[in-house]
Order: structure tokens, then C-alpha cells, then sequence
């Protein structure tokens, strides 16, 4: 009999250590994922800061270029060839809905 209660203490103080182990891995699963989550936050806050100044960057290009800027005015050349497609295209469908 002693055999077995000391198979049962044994068992039990190893379940002890594996509920304690089990809950400090849960704990720090938690905190990774709080982690990866201000990871992800950072990351989509720079990716729009990326975005906005890129597009202040082509602004003022295109600003430069008008300016008499040599740099950019293939720039701004292309950019407003292509905005006057785009309102082409916009009277054409206007003109499109009238008939």
C-alpha cells in the first residue's frame, strides 16, 4: 500500500507542477498576444504614415515642376495627361447619359 500512495503523492505533486507550468504558459501567451497586437498597431500607423507622406512627396513634386523645376516635369507632364483622360472619359460618359 505504501507503494501506492507514494505513486499517488508523486502523481499529484507532478499535476501540481504541470497546472503551475500550464497557467505561466497561458500568462505568457497572453502577453505575446498583447505583444503581436501593439506590433500590428505600430505597424498600420507607419504604413499610413508611409502612405500620407508619399503622397505630400508627389504633391510637392508636382509643385516643383510647376514651378520651373527640370527635375520633375515628366512628372508632372504624365500626371496631368492623365488627369485630363480622366475627365475626358468623364464628359464622354456625361455625354454617354444625355442621349
Amino acid at each position: 500500500m505504501e507503494k501506492l500512495s507514494d505513486i499517488t503523492k508523486a502523481v499529484e505533486t507532478k499535476l501540481t507542477k504541470l497546472i503551475k507550468h500550464l497557467d505561466t504558459v497561458v500568462k505568457e501567451n497572453e502577453i505575446l498576444k498583447n505583444e503581436i497586437l501593439q506590433q500590428q498597431t505600430q505597424q498600420n500607423e507607419l504604413q499610413e504614415s508611409y502612405i500620407d507622406l508619399q503622397q505630400k512627396y508627389d504633391q510637392l513634386k508636382i509643385a516643383n515642376a510647376l514651378l520651373g523645376s527640370e527635375d520633375f516635369k515628366k512628372d508632372t507632364k504624365l500626371k496631368i495627361n492623365s488627369i485630363v483622360r480622366e475627365i475626358d472619359h468623364c464628359i464622354a460618359q456625361l455625354n454617354l447619359t444625355k442621349d
